[in-house]
């Protein structure tokens, strides 16, 4: 065994590199069993960043339904998801180059139902009785305004697009009864957004198909209604947070009050960011399988008539995507120590099966560092919440007295929520001699709707506020060395980045992925989905301009003095690249040091697998010149801008 080095903090060599952080990258998402198969899809950073959908069979056998250059993603909303759908080995799904729909037989030629380039179809379910798929469709036709959104049933021999409920800005799940007479779907308007406030719907069927009449079962402007989902007995479950948590209810025809099950202080959904979620599904007794998550940790639960919820135990802290048929689910599931993989459970005997994903840890465990669930103070006499990784590197200890340089992850949305699955960006920091604070600031989800809310009227203050004393706190534990505290963080998270380095003095770099520079720029320039949410985070738009102008770094950017790394997609349309060239020119004219990295062919969120690497390396590259130390091993540097020389 090698001796143990005293090598400053920032320094440590470490077998988590660049090249084993991209391998273990690949996305795993939406599994779902048919049959004796298990569906699912798998994004692949290597071959640009597609995503392929394959099949398990009962053997283990993997087959890759859509070869290359099949792409299985949609851009409804522009985040997608829900882009294909599996019903007795037949698929239907969208290609994200030209958004057709296609159906996919087995072992027979895929052929297109829909080739119409500006419709895009997303989250779709098959209905057998009438010979057709259901889905959402988002209508980009009329050139002289903006996309509508309906829901439609497609035929699943001539394609025909047959609308069957329209009239509101926004919908999702439509999903037929086991009967077939009835038809449930979500519903919202803007200003709000899912999580703020939709309403559950549910419509008669006559023989054609056509909804003939419709009733509002649950939700409202303030009830925020998620994954609905017909059980075997023709109720419709869903998540509801009226207690001002997502907790289970059930409704049945013709009965007017909801059945409650199994309230408690956990969040039973999450946001809708895209579509295809799935926190539970049915047994074969009708019973309920859940994710439920508190305090950071995703439990499995079995719900039941008359008796409390019993936990299922599995060796994760992180569940998604849920399928159950009878007594099987499957989910992805992850821990702080193994990496993230499809999971087949019996719920019968317990026991559990990997089934794709990495067999074991990518690197020796003694190298991953195992993140502490921490409630630290903020202002106004609030907490917070985020996860404490400490440096951790077996082969390396630094000198007396140092402490670490402080990397605090910023995480998008700002809606959704950080967890505690093994990630190697975060280990490749942690070995290197970096504290990481990955911070679930107000507004996160996971802890309520009342801590979801503290972000309403406040984006820019209370993530601002949450992300700075996350840092100062740990600094003042004696964990952090307070003069090289850095913050990172993509989209939203890019945005409270941009802020903490504008806004305060209290951190030393930072490193903005497609952040958000200019509010007003990203009302009025955004899509559809997105294109009223500040109004509720910041203030009315345009109204509220002032608001925007005094929260948007941009407009203020004499007061940044911190170095910023930024990165940005060229072919972003959620933040456009445009609000990064302003930046860019704004540190420019104020000499501020900085980097600035323009993928191209990338858009919100970096898929390719070379840009996946280029930024993880220029990012270190960029703190090590900034705080003053020299990375270990072959890392390519960034050209920082405006740095004085040694």
């Amino acid at each position: 065994m090698s001796p143990v080095q005293i090598l400053p903090y920032g320094t440590w060599p470490s077998p988590i590199t660049l090249d084993l952080v991209l391998v273990a990258s690949r996305g795993l998402s939406e599994p779902t069993i048919d049959g004796a198969d298990v569906y699912l899809l798998e994004s692949r950073p290597d071959e640009g960043g597609r995503v392929v959908l394959l099949r398990i069979g009962p053997d283990g056998v993997v087959t890759e339904l859509t070869p290359p250059p099949s792409n299985v993603r949609d851009r409804v909303h522009e985040y997608g998801g829900g882009a294909w759908t599996v019903d007795g080995g037949l698929v239907i799904h969208s290609e994200f180059a030209d958004g057709r729909l296609v159906r996919l037989d087995p072992g027979a030629t895929p052929r297109a139902l829909v080739a119409e380039p500006k419709l895009r179809f997303a989250d779709m379910r098959i209905d057998r009785r009438r010979g057709r798929v259901l889905a959402i469709v988002e209508d980009h036709r009329a050139d002289d305004r903006e996309p509508t959104n309906s829901v439609v049933a497609v035929g699943l021999e001539d394609g025909v697009v047959m609308s069957l409920v329209d009239g509101h800005d926004f919908f999702s799940h439509p999903r037929p009864s086991p009967d077939g007479e009835r038809l449930s779907w979500l519903t919202w308007d803007r200003p709000n957004m899912p999580w703020d406030g939709s309403e559950l719907w549910v419509g008669r069927l006559d023989e054609a198909g056509s909804v003939v009449s419709m009733d509002r079962v649950a939700g409202g402007s303030t009830d925020s209604i998620a994954s609905p989902a017909w059980a075997p007995d023709g109720s419709l479950v869903f998540a509801s947070d009226r207690s001002g948590w997502w907790n289970l209810y059930r409704w049945r025809p013709g009965v007017a009050d909801l059945e409650a099950l199994a309230p408690m202080e956990a969040e039973f959904a999450e946001p809708q960011w895209v579509f295809g979620q799935r926190p539970f599904g049915f047994d074969g007794q009708g019973r309920v399988i859940a994710i439920a998550r508190s305090q950071g940790v995703d439990r499995l639960l079995r719900l039941e008539a008359g008796a409390q919820p019993t936990p299922i135990e599995l060796d994760a802290t992180d569940l998604r995507g849920l399928s159950v048929a009878g007594d099987i689910a499957v989910c992805i599931a992850a821990s702080p120590s193994r990496p993230t993989a499809v999971v087949r459970l019996d719920l019968s005997t317990g026991g559990s099966q990997r089934i794709r994903g990495a067999e074991a840890a990518p690197v020796d465990a003694a190298y991953l560092s195992r993140p502490r669930f921490v409630e630290f103070p903020t202002e106004d006499g609030r907490s917070a919440y985020a996860f404490h990784y400490p440096p951790t590197n077996p082969d390396a200890n630094a000198p007396h007295n140092e402490l670490p340089p402080l990397l605090v992850i910023s995480h998008g949305g700002p809606t959704s929520n950080t967890d505690r699955h093994l990630s190697l960006d975060v280990q490749f920091f942690t070995s290197r001699g970096f504290a990481v604070m990955d911070v679930d600031y107000g507004g996160s989800s996971g802890y309520g709707r009342a801590y979801r809310d503290r972000l309403l009227g406040s984006w820019g203050i209370v993530d601002l506020d949450d992300c700075t004393s996350a840092a100062t706190w740990l600094a003042g534990q004696g964990l952090a060395d307070p003069k090289r505290l850095a913050i990172r963080g993509g989209s939203a998270g890019g945005y409270t980045t941009l802020c903490a380095l504008t806004f305060r003095e209290d951190f030393a770099a930072g490193a903005s992925y497609f952040g958000v520079g200019d509010l007003a720029a990203l009302a009025r320039d955004t899509h559809k989905f997105e294109s009223r949410y500040l109004d509720l985070l910041v203030a009315p738009w345009p109204e509220g301009v002032a608001v925007f102008d005094e929260r948007s770094p941009i407009h203020s950017v004499d007061r940044l003095r911190t170095p910023v790394l930024v990165l940005q997609g060229a072919d972003d349309r959620v933040v456009p690249q445009a609000q990064a060239d302003e930046m860019v020119a704004a540190l420019v004219r104020n000499g501020v040091p900085h980097a600035y990295l323009l993928f191209q062919e990338e858009g919100h969120g970096f898929r390719r697998a070379e840009n996946r690497r280029r930024s993880l390396e220029a990012e270190l590259s960029f703190y090590a010149q900034i705080m003053g130390f020299t990375p270990a091993g072959i890392i390519e540097p960034v050209e920082v801008v405006g740095l004085p020389s040694a």
